[in-house]
């Protein structure tokens, strides 16, 4: 019977894990649950005052903005661990 053949490349090792384990800031999720309920609390209010509120001079804009927050606060939940 044939003999098996060695094997030339080396066997794959992963890196090491460092031994600090990788942690959010701690300013991360007061940032990101204020974003939020910012962001909420704006389009809320703009529908509730009728669309006079919170900034008359952007009108519609006011949108955008409740929704930047909410997008912003999205994006800052996916960096935490």
């Amino acid at each position: 019977m044939p003999k098996s053949r060695v094997r030339k490349k080396a066997v794959y090792t992963p890196p090491p894990r460092s031994a600090k384990a990788k942690m959010s800031p701690p300013w991360l999720v007061p940032l990101m649950l204020g974003c939020l309920i910012v962001g909420l609390a704006w389009i809320a209010t703009f529908y509730v005052s009728g669309q006079k509120l919170p900034i008359s001079a952007i009108s519609q804009w006011n949108l955008v903005v409740g929704f930047a927050l909410i997008v912003s606060g999205v994006m800052l939940a996916t960096r935490w661990r």
